[in-house]
């Protein structure tokens, strides 16, 4: 249960109390269960945005609404990543250098970028699936975010230097529990849009391998694993996830 309550008082702003002391062990769990953290997030996304639609707020309104919403919910501290990792590959200079310009604590150029496509794209595409009827789609999307986590987890990579989180979690996935929450994922992404069951798995797929290959080069980049790319590549999960599953084929 370690595990289960780190999870929460990682990913979650609810008032779950973590346990006390935190190694790489109770790490692990934390990653390990991070997709029904997704799951939770997700389904509470779809009911804010079935509230504000029904109660007659257009979809890209609500959408926008919730996607504020799963910021507030989650910390901010995803978005957070994406702006930092985004600065971080914008600027010149050695791992040490894209270090350092990660940790200011400022948004740069390409932060700031990276931060208005995620949010107007994934408000936009949650706004969609709502008018489309795909309820079960923005539920995929925010979970299949937490899955990424898990799969870059999997990497085997070392921590980047001066990365406490890095340390806790990097490598510390092995690929049978990756596989065990991707494929299931994929999976039950069939039902998620009626009458095109190939779309929810072509989605969760581009968005996944999108973000396996933008975390390894990430890696490359700065030297190793930091919760900073762990974030980027859960947002560009969620976006990629829920943009390609409003389309009709």
């Amino acid at each position: 249960m370690n595990g289960v309550r780190l999870a929460f008082s990682w990913l979650t702003v609810l008032p779950v109390r973590g346990p006390e002391t935190v190694d790489r062990g109770v790490a692990a769990r934390a990653i390990r269960v991070a997709p029904v953290v997704g799951v939770l997030l997700g389904v509470g996304a779809a009911a804010v945005m079935w509230v504000l639609t029904t109660a007659g707020m257009g979809g890209t309104l609500a959408g926008f609404v919730t996607v504020a919403l799963l910021a507030l919910a989650t910390r901010g501290m995803h978005l957070d990543g994406l702006a930092d990792t985004m600065d971080g590959l914008g600027c010149y200079g050695p791992p040490e250098r894209a270090r350092e310009v990660m940790k200011s604590g400022g948004v740069g150029a390409f932060g700031a970028a990276a931060l208005v496509f995620a949010v107007a794209i994934q408000g936009l595409s949650f706004g969609a699936l709502a008018d489309a009827g795909r309820w079960p789609a923005i539920v995929l999307a925010v979970a299949a975010g937490r899955v990424a986590v898990v799969l870059a987890c999997m990497l085997p990579v070392e921590a980047a230097p001066g990365s406490g989180f890095g340390v806790l979690v990097a490598n510390t996935q092995p690929m049978p529990i990756a596989l065990a929450w991707a494929i299931p994922l994929l999976g039950l992404a069939a039902l998620a849009i009626p009458r095109y069951y190939s779309l929810g798995p072509i989605a969760v797929a581009a968005g996944l391998i999108a973000a396996l290959v933008a975390a390894r080069h990430c890696v490359r980049r700065f030297g190793g694993l930091n919760g900073d790319i762990l974030g980027a590549a859960l947002e560009l999960t969620v976006t990629l996830t829920a943009a390609i599953a409003t389309l009709t084929p």
